[in-house]
C-alpha cells in the first residue's frame, strides 16, 4: 500500500462530503497519510459514557431512538479519535422490522420466539420497506451532519448468519438445525436465504441513501461452514446482497469470523474490502485473496489486555503485514471485548497513526 506524505493534514476532507477521508481512501486502495483505524463494537459496554446513557432498556428499542443512536455512535469517535464511525445498531433489527419476534436477551444474544420451520414461516417475513426502518434513516441523516468529514459505516447481517438465528431460535455452537435444513430441505433453505438477501440489501441501501459512506456485511457464523457448503448454501446469497449495491458507489466491506478457509470464496461475493479475523496473519490473508483487495483487520481483541509494549508490538506486526495489501484499514480481528480498557484503545489508535506515518 502506498502511503502519502505524512505531513498532509489528517483526513484532508473533500468539502463537506469527506470522500477524501483516510478510511475511504484506504478502502479504495489509494494513498493515505496514515493507516486509518476503527474498531468493531467500538460503541458499547467498554465505555463508561455508554453505560451512563444507554440505561437498562431493550437493546433493540434503543436502536429505534435516533437521538440515543447518534450519541452512542459518536461516543467512540470522541473518545478514541477513530477514522470512521459505525452506526449503533444490531444485525437482527431488520428482522424485527419485518415481523420476526426477536429480542436480544442479556448474556444470551438474539432469541427468536417462533423459529423458522416451514415456508409459511418464511412468508411471515415480509419484504423490508424504507418506512419500516425510518428511524434508521433519521439516525444516519443526523449522524452525517454531526460527523462532518468522518465517514459513517452502515451495516447489515449476511443471509447465512441471519438464517442461522432464525432457524436455530438463537445463538448456536454447532448450527445443527440450520445445517439440517440446508441439506435436507434445500428449497426451503434457499427461499429463506433469498428473502433475507433481499432484505439485507434493502436495509444497506436505506443507510447509504441516508448518508452512510461505507457498508459492512457481517457474516458472523459463516465460519461454521466448510468451503463446499459455503459455496452452495451461503455464497450465492451474499453475492446477491453485495451486487444489488453496485450502483451506490460506496465501499462494501465483507467480514466473517473464523473464515480463513473461506476467504477466497467470500471475496468472490463482490465486496471492495475483505475483513480478516484475528486467526489468519494478514499477509497470509492477502495472499489467499490474490493480492487484489484492500483488507481490514486484524489484531486479536485480547491484545488490549497485554502490557503496552506487547500491544504496540502486536499492532506494529499487523501494520507490517498489511503493507502488502492494496489498502489497509486497521481494526481488531473481531469486536471490542466489554472489559477492554478505553485508555488502551485510545493509545492503540494513536500508536497506529504514529507508526504508520513514520513508516510512510
Amino acid at each position: 500500500m502506498t502511503v502519502a506524505d505524512p505531513d498532509e493534514p489528517d483526513g484532508a476532507p473533500d468539502g463537506a462530503s469527506g470522500l477524501d477521508a483516510p478510511f475511504l481512501r484506504a478502502c479504495r486502495g489509494e494513498s493515505v497519510p496514515y493507516t486509518p483505524v476503527w474498531f468493531m463494537r467500538q460503541a458499547g459496554r467498554s465505555l463508561p459514557e455508554y453505560l451512563a446513557v444507554r440505561g437498562d432498556g431493550s437493546m433493540l428499542d434503543a436502536c429505534t431512538r435516533p437521538e440515543l443512536v447518534v450519541e452512542l455512535t459518536l461516543q467512540p469517535v470522541r473518545r478514541y479519535g477513530v477514522d470512521a464511525a459505525i452506526l449503533f445498531s444490531d444485525i437482527v433489527l431488520p428482522l424485527r422490522a419485518v415481523g420476526s419476534g426477536v429480542d436480544i436477551v442479556p448474556g444470551v444474544g438474539p432469541v427468536i420466539d417462533h423459529p423458522v420451520r416451514s415456508l409459511a414461516d418464511v412468508d411471515r417475513l415480509r419484504d423490508l420497506e424504507p418506512a419500516d426502518v425510518a428511524y434508521v434513516s433519521e439516525s444516519v441523516e443526523m449522524l452525517t451532519r454531526e460527523l462532518g468529514p468522518v465517514p459513517l459505516i452502515g451495516f447489515a447481517g449476511a443471509p447465512f448468519t441471519l438464517a442461522s438465528y432464525l432457524v436455530e431460535g438463537g445463538p448456536s455452537r454447532d448450527h445443527a438445525k440450520a445445517k439440517a435444513m440446508m441439506r435436507g430441505s434445500p428449497r426451503l433453505w434457499h427461499t429463506l436465504m433469498a428473502r433475507l438477501a433481499a432484505n439485507s440489501a434493502s436495509y444497506l441501501r436505506v443507510q447509504a441513501e441516508a448518508g452512510a459512506k461505507a457498508l459492512q456485511l457481517f457474516d458472523s457464523w459463516a465460519g461454521a461452514l466448510d468451503p463446499a457448503d459455503y459455496q452452495e448454501f451461503a455464497l450465492p446469497h451474499s453475492r446477491t446482497v453485495l451486487r444489488q449495491l453496485d450502483d451506490l458507489g460506496v465501499p462494501r466491506i465483507h467480514f466473517g469470523v473464523n473464515t480463513g478457509e473461506l476467504l477466497s470464496s467470500m471475496a468472490s461475493a463482490g465486496a471492495d474490502v475483505m475483513g480478516v479475523d484475528w486467526r489468519v496473519p494478514l499477509d497470509v490473508a492477502v495472499e489467499r485473496l490474490g493480492g487484489q483487495l484492500p483488507v481490514q483487520g486484524n489484531l486479536d481483541p485480547t491484545a488490549v489486555f497485554a502490557p503496552i509494549e506487547v500491544l504496540e508490538a502486536k499492532a506494529a506486526d499487523v501494520l507490517r503485514r498489511g503493507k502488502v495489501a492494496p489498502g489497509h484499514v486497521f481494526n481488531l480481528g473481531h469486536g471490542v471485548l466489554p472489559s477492554s480498557d478505553p485508555g488502551k484503545l485510545a493509545h492503540l489508535v494513536d500508536h497506529v497513526h504514529r507508526v504508520s506515518r513514520s513508516d510512510g
